[in-house]
C-alpha cells in the first residue's frame, strides 16, 4: 500500500508560519524577501534562497524542506508482523487506522477508526484476530468515524480515549499505563498539542516497537498546532524523538515512516540533524 506523504512543501512553510502567529507580511519582512516571492512558496515554487531564509526564520531544517519540494524524500516502506494499517478517504483526504496484534495468541488492538470499517473487520476476521482493545489517539471526527460501526462488531472491545477528553462510553487512558496484548504490551505517552489530549500508543513484542501517534507526527511533517503549536514540539521532542531509531510510526495521514528516518529528514525537527 503506497500512501503519498501528507504534506508538501508549501504546507510545511503555511504549519509553521500558523504556529508562529506570523501574517505573511511579518514573515516576509522577518525573512527578508519580498512578499511577491514569499507567495511564490507558499504557493509551491522552490526557490532556493527564499526558502533557505524562510526557513531559517520559521526554525525548519532548509535541506530537509527542500529536498520535500524537490520530491526528494520519501520514508522508505515498511512492513512488520503484527501491523496492519488502513487507509480510508475522508471528505477530500484520507486518514490511517491501524491494528496491532501479537502474532502468536491473535490477541489485537484497533487504533484509530478510519472513515470505513469494513476493511478493519475484513482483516480481522482473515487473521483469526480478538480484538480486545479500541484504542483512540484523539477524538477529531476523521479518527472516529467508524466507531460506531466497530463497537458494534466487537461489543467485548473496550474503548480508550486520553485523560483530557470527555467521550462518552470511553474510558480514559493516562501516561504510563500499560496494557497487554498477548506477548506485546502497549505503553501509554501524552503527544498533545494538536489535540488536547493526543495520545501515542507504543506497542513492544514485535520485531520492532509501533507508535500509533495520531496527528502528532506525520512522516516529513506534523499536525497543525490546533490546541498549542509549542506544546505540539515539545512533546514530540520529549515523547517521540526518545524513542528508538528503528520505531516504526504509524500516523494518522500519510505514509508509515521510522524515528530515525525523522530525525534525519522532518523539518520540524533540524536539532537531529547532522551537520552540513
Amino acid at each position: 500500500m503506497s500512501i503519498p506523504l501528507e504534506d508538501n512543501f508549501e504546507d510545511i512553510i503555511g504549519k509553521a508560519q500558523r504556529g508562529l502567529s506570523l501574517n505573511s507580511e511579518m514573515l516576509a519582512a522577518q525573512a527578508g524577501i519580498s512578499p511577491e516571492e514569499l507567495e511564490a512558496l507558499r504557493a509551491g515554487t522552490v526557490d532556493e534562497t527564499s526558502a533557505r531564509l524562510v526557513a531559517a526564520t520559521l526554525g525548519l531544517h532548509a535541506e530537509s524542506l527542500l529536498a520535500l519540494g524537490r520530491h526528494q524524500w520519501q520514508p522508505n516502506p515498511v512492513s512488520l508482523d503484527g501491523l496492519l494499517v488502513f487507509n480510508t478517504a475522508w471528505r477530500d483526504m484520507t486518514v490511517n487506522a491501524a491494528i496491532v496484534f501479537d502474532p502468536a495468541s491473535k490477541h489485537a488492538a484497533i487504533i484509530d477508526t478510519g472513515a470505513d470499517a469494513a476493511p478493519i473487520i475484513a482483516a480481522v476476521a482473515t487473521h483469526g484476530l480478538t480484538p480486545s482493545l479500541i484504542l483512540i489517539t484523539h477524538t477529531h471526527p476523521d479518527h472516529i468515524a467508524a466507531l460506531p460501526a466497530l463497537r458494534d462488531a466487537y461489543p467485548d472491545a473496550k474503548v480508550f480515549v486520553g485523560h483530557g477528553e470527555l467521550f462518552k462510553d470511553a474510558h480514559p487512558v493516562s501516561p504510563g499505563h500499560v496494557f497487554s496484548l498477548g506477548a506485546v504490551s502497549v505503553e501509554i505517552r501524552e503527544t498533545s498539542g494538536h489535540a488536547v489530549c493526543g495520545m501515542t500508543y507504543l506497542f513492544h513484542g514485535l520485531a520492532s516497537p509501533v507508535a500509533c501517534v495520531g496527528d502528532a507526527l506525520f512522516a516529513g511533517s506534523m499536525g497543525g498546532g490546533m490546541v498549542s503549536w509549542t506544546r505540539a514540539l515539545e512533546t514530540n521532542r520529549k515523547e517521540l524523538f526518545s524513542l528508538q531509531d528503528h520505531t516504526v510510526v504509524v500516523p494518522g495521514h500519510g505514509p508509515l515512516t521510522t524515528i530515525g528516518e525523522e530525525k534525519a529528514h522532518n523539518p520540524f525537527y533540524p536539532e537531529f540533524k547532522s551537520p552540513n
